[in-house]
């Protein structure tokens, strides 16, 4: 879910907003991937992983590796965000790892929203990131494209542990583009963006 609609960074458990965590506003739309895209069909109780749908690129495919050090810096972003959306709070998980602080904005602003309103996620958003570009340069950069699946990733109450009603009409599956750069040998995530489109 980024911080962001949020998401950017991810989270976006919430609905469109500027930054649309990654990254969308849960709390009153904050949180990006919870809110973010919807379909109509969104209400299940089972609980999937995310995981990537990438094939592992062979050791020879110079692009292939580059391809899959940018996805699995991407998944990871999308790990220390679902940890940090889980108890409102970044302290403790890995958001810095792959997460440049500009993209941590929008994130630290949805978990700061959610502590306020004493809510938090459970379950897990699944992501299926694509490589769109990747450019080299000074500072390589990356492109990608994914559609993040928020059905089994509930906004909750904290204490009664009830799900917060959210609008119907918000996109429980949405497109979501990010772009990342890389610092030394760690490609770090600079910006995620949830489109107001349905996949």
């Amino acid at each position: 879910m980024t911080a962001t609609q949020r998401r950017s960074s991810g989270l976006n458990i919430a609905t469109v907003r500027t930054r649309k965590h990654a990254t969308a506003l849960i709390v009153a739309s904050s949180l990006l991937a919870l809110a973010g895209c919807s379909d109509s069909d969104s209400d299940t109780s089972s609980k999937p992983s995310p995981t990537p749908t990438s094939v592992s690129p062979s050791p020879s495919s110079t692009a292939g590796a580059e391809d899959a050090a940018v996805i699995a810096a991407y998944t990871s972003s999308w790990d220390a965000q679902t940890a940090a959306y889980a108890k409102a709070s970044s302290a403790g998980t890995d958001l810095k790892k792959n997460t440049t602080l500009r993209a941590l904005f929008d994130i630290e602003s949805d978990l700061s929203a959610m502590r306020k309103a004493g809510q938090v996620t459970t379950g897990k958003p699944v992501i299926n990131p694509k490589v769109v570009k990747v450019t080299g340069g000074k500072i390589p950069k990356a492109t990608l494209t994914d559609c993040v699946d928020t059905t089994h990733w509930i906004l909750i109450d904290k204490a009664s542990k009830e799900p917060v009603p959210l609008p119907t009409t918000r996109l429980t599956k949405y497109v979501s583009t990010a772009n990342l750069e890389k610092w030394g040998k760690t490609w770090m995530v600079t910006k995620l963006t949830a489109q107001d489109q349905s996949c």
